[in-house]
């Protein structure tokens, strides 16, 4: 049975492109490749910020290890934690450089039971100079979020349960009346790298904001209405201060070059490694957390937090996909072109990324590319799984007919869907018919017979595949060729010239193997050159490929005339077409015309030799 041609399995390259528009809804809505479209931004990110500025409004006061190894302070405050008196003394002293806030970076969650009268200091330097507190949620006991000050910012919504409850770590060592808090929650994305910060922390219809988005909105800027604040980080540090150089040149009457803190937001926190207040982000996985708080209250000073694309962006990138797609699908299309294409592709993507984050603030997800490589991944492999099943069903239907090289030309053109239609072609036919057979026949056994026509039969197919011929058939003991079909060949006469000489020169070496036998043996040739319809006929559990009309049956007749003229007799149009091909490579004997049946003129034939 006929396998079915590879024209009738194309259906799979519509299912791949459906596939891949579902892919490109998982995109969308599921983000299968979110992890790893996230460390490509990172890479990116990384290359664009590194000569980001920070802003110089903020500064952070740093807690570092050489604030805590500090002689003077060691005497003063003693080990970590230290008083909350040391806090107190330095925020009044810092209300006096009239910064425009100043935040801690530090819970003071539980009071200092050996030492009231320090936490009373810190609690009447907040009355005096209102600053920031942080705010976390954590595990353990709940607080009903409808009696908590409303200091803290809760928000009920309109579907708030008044019931709710949430376990939040505050600064109870305080008064709740100084309590000016937000949430500093550390905020992970799915591979624990922290790329955004708590806007707005939601909770059974509550909403908590953060401390960086307290403070901006108590400075009048604007908060965007979300839950998250993407990070655009900054690749040039911040102004750092050690807190015991500031905290002991506050305790002197006349301080010496004091840094200028007049209208600058100050952030007080833990630097020192041993703190722990370290943090991963895409800067590195050590990132303490006052500097990630202060990112994003630079974002939100200066509006330039990252932001996801417009989304009168997205049916134009959908269409540019799309579009992409289909042209990946295109068989017509060098794969190799298509691969380079997508490559440059792919390099205009990521400047445009690269760009529009450096100077737009607009973020890119690199999906989509992925997506489109993907999909050119897999029409790779289609195409290559389509040629394999072409070239096996071309081995299937010419490799009986034709040599294996010529094959292989089958399939890299459109050969194959022609002889499968079938096509008129300009082709040389040549019949071979064994002549002597009979008397062989009676001096041998059967057997022997079928051994020696399969050894001659054997030879001519051979030749007749070296000179690039196709076989039609066999017929009885004669043999049926053509050239010029299925691929289309300018010197098919010359070709079938030659191969009917080479039939000759095999017949003779065959009859001095056959000794005496052979002495009657001999075969007769025609060739005529001329159209033809060619291509596979018959049914679908039996076909042939051949070719029929009028020139295959007019070389049947001239074989048919060389009893007792020539062994191989040509028609003028083949000589004719020799001559034109190459005049110089055979010469031709004329032995005039002949009746054929069939035709009212008789036809010239020639006897072809070769030079040598």
């Amino acid at each position: 049975m006929q396998t079915a041609p590879p024209s009738q399995h194309t259906a799979a390259l519509p299912l791949l492109f459906f596939a891949a528009l579902i892919w490109l809804g998982l995109l969308a809505y599921a983000h299968p490749w979110h992890d790893l479209d996230l460390r490509l931004g990172d890479i990116l990110m990384r290359r664009a910020i590194a000569t980001r500025p920070p802003p110089p409004e903020i500064v952070l006061i740093d807690i570092d290890q050489a604030s805590l190894d500090h002689p003077q302070m060691l005497e003063l405050a003693g080990n970590w934690p230290w008083p909350r008196a040391i806090h107190g003394e330095l925020l009044a002293f810092l209300a006096l450089q009239q910064p425009r806030a100043i935040v801690f970076d530090l819970i003071f969650s539980e009071p200092d039971h050996f030492r009231p009268a320090s936490d009373q200091v810190l609690e009447d330097a907040l009355r005096q100079t209102p600053a920031y507190l942080p705010l976390v949620v954590t595990n353990g006991e709940t607080s009903r979020l409808a009696d908590l000050p409303p200091l803290l910012g809760i928000r009920p919504g309109r579907q708030a349960d008044p019931e709710a409850g949430l376990a939040l770590l505050a600064p109870k060592a305080l008064s709740p009346e100084v309590w000016r808090t937000g949430l500093i929650n550390f905020l992970a994305d799915s591979d624990g790298l922290g790329r955004s910060y708590w806007l707005n922390y939601p909770h059974a219809g509550w909403s908590l904001p953060s401390l960086p988005a307290r403070v901006a909105a108590d400075l009048g800027l604007p908060v965007p209405a979300q839950e998250r604040l993407p990070l655009h980080f900054y690749g040039q540090p911040f102004s750092h201060l050690s807190y015991a150089s500031l905290f002991l040149s506050s305790l002197q009457e006349n301080p010496g070059d004091l840094p200028d803190l007049r209208d600058k937001i100050i952030l007080i926190g833990a630097a020192a490694p041993g703190l722990h207040d370290l943090r991963p982000t895409p800067l590195g996985a050590a990132t303490p957390g006052p500097e990630i708080l202060a990112t994003a209250l630079g974002n939100l000073i200066h509006q330039d937090y990252l932001r996801p694309l417009p989304p009168s962006l997205a049916p134009w990138l959908g269409a540019l996909c799309l579009s992409l797609l289909a042209l990946a699908s295109r068989r017509q299309i060098n794969p190799l072109l298509q691969g380079t294409g997508l490559a440059l592709l792919s390099l205009v993507c990521v400047l445009a990324a690269y760009f529009l984050l450096h100077y737009n603030h607009l973020w890119l997800p690199f999906s989509t590319l992925l997506t489109l490589w993907l999909f050119y991944a897999a029409c790779a492999l289609h195409a290559y799984l389509r040629e394999r099943q072409q070239r096996e069903y071309a081995l299937q239907l010419f490799g009986r007919f034709v040599d294996p090289r010529v094959v292989d030309s089958l399939v890299a053109g459109k050969a194959l869907a022609v002889a499968q239609e079938g096509q008129r072609q300009e082709i040389s036919v040549l019949f071979s018919d064994i002549r002597g057979f009979t008397r062989l026949s009676e001096s041998r056994a059967p057997e022997e017979i079928v051994r020696l026509l399969n050894r001659y039969f054997a030879a001519q197919t051979e030749i007749v595949f070296t000179h690039e011929g196709t076989l039609d058939k066999f017929i009885g003991d004669a043999i049926m060729a053509f050239w010029g079909a299925p691929v289309a060949s300018p010197q098919h006469a010359s070709q079938a010239v030659a191969a009917a000489l080479a039939l000759q020169e095999r017949l003779l070496a065959f009859c001095e193997e056959l000794g005496e036998d052979g002495a009657d043996f001999d075969v007769g040739i025609g060739v005529h050159s001329g159209p033809a319809v060619v291509g596979f006929l018959g049914a679908a559990r039996r076909l042939d490929y051949t070719a029929i009309g009028d020139t295959v049956n007019l070389a049947s007749r001239i074989e048919g005339l060389t009893k007792g003229v020539a062994r191989i007799l040509v028609s003028a149009s083949t000589r004719e077409a020799c001559l034109a091909e190459d005049p110089k490579r055979f010469t031709f004997i004329d032995h005039g015309e002949f009746p054929v049946k069939g035709r009212e003129k008789p036809v010239r034939l020639y006897e072809p030799r070769s030079p040598a």
